[in-house]
Order: C-alpha cells, then sequence, then structure tokens
C-alpha cells in the first residue's frame, strides 16, 4: 500500500512528479531515476511503482529489475545506479542529521531526540531529503507540521 504524505497532495492524485514512498524505494534499490523517466510511465506503472514492496532482499531487487524494465521499454535508456547507503541516516532513529536539525532552526523550530525517534523511517527519510534539496525547502515546514514537529 503506498504511503503520501499530505505535502504531497498537489500532485499525488496524477503522480506527476516521483512521491517520498517511491524516492525511499529509489535510494533502498540503488537507482537514480530522472523525473523524465518516471513522465514516461503509465499511471498504472507509477501507481504500482508507489505500491510495490521494498523491504526484503528479494523485494529490492525486483523492484529494481522492474524499474529498469520500465526505463528501457518507455525510453530506451538505462538509469544509473547509486550507491546504497549501508546505514542511512533515517533508519537512526537516535541521531537527528544536522542538515534537518539546521533547516528546522531557519524555522525557529527544534528536533528533539524524542520526536526524531517517534517518526517513522519514511518520515525521516521525507525530512532529510526536504532539508537537502533546494527546490523542496517549501516543502519541509509542511512537513513538520504534518510530523506535529511544528505548530
Amino acid at each position: 500500500m503506498a504511503h503520501f504524505f499530505q505535502f504531497e497532495s498537489d500532485f499525488v492524485d496524477s503522480l506527476r512528479c516521483i512521491p517520498m514512498q517511491v524516492r525511499f524505494n529509489l535510494d533502498t534499490c540503488g537507482v537514480k531515476l530522472k523525473l523524465h523517466h518516471w513522465n514516461h510511465f503509465t499511471a498504472a506503472e507509477r501507481q504500482a511503482l508507489a505500491t510495490a514492496p521494498c523491504n526484503t532482499q528479494s523485494e529490492i531487487e525486483t523492484y529494481r529489475s522492474q524499474l529498469h524494465q520500465l526505463v528501457q521499454a518507455h525510453t530506451g535508456e538505462t538509469p544509473s545506479d547509486l550507491s546504497i547507503e549501508a546505514h542511512p541516516a533515517w533508519l537512526d532513529a537516535t541521531t537527528v542529521p544536522e542538515s534537518v536539525q539546521t533547516q528546522a532552526q531557519r524555522y525557529e523550530t527544534v528536533i528533539t531526540p524524542e520526536q526524531w525517534a517517534a517518526l517513522t523511517p519514511l518520515q525521516r527519510f521525507a525530512l532529510i531529503k526536504l532539508s537537502r534539496s533546494q527546490h523542496e525547502n517549501k516543502n519541509f515546514v509542511p512537513a513538520l507540521k504534518e510530523f506535529q514537529l511544528m505548530e
């Protein structure tokens, strides 16, 4: 089942942008999917990628293979591979990454270790990505509010 955040609501109906759930899976399986690749997929293929499991080693390999096949079939290209982090920051419930704290402080918010630990890995992933990405910083505050880290 796909999980979409409220801050993604402006595009989840059409899935014109790559949602956090898929981006999470991309980092998990080590594939760099470009937006133009994503936009070549059918609505059904996008939905399938948003709902496909990508947790066990077998699921990760299947997801990766499916992505490569879709990109090749639709664009004739091969997506780039990414290195897969052995210990990604979003799985570390004990340490709030500096990029997240720095971005939160810009909005006079401090995320405590207890608050960070209470978040799901997908929520932590979203905050990490939103704190790093220049073009998506507009969603950082909505994410903080959605995750009840800011009023």
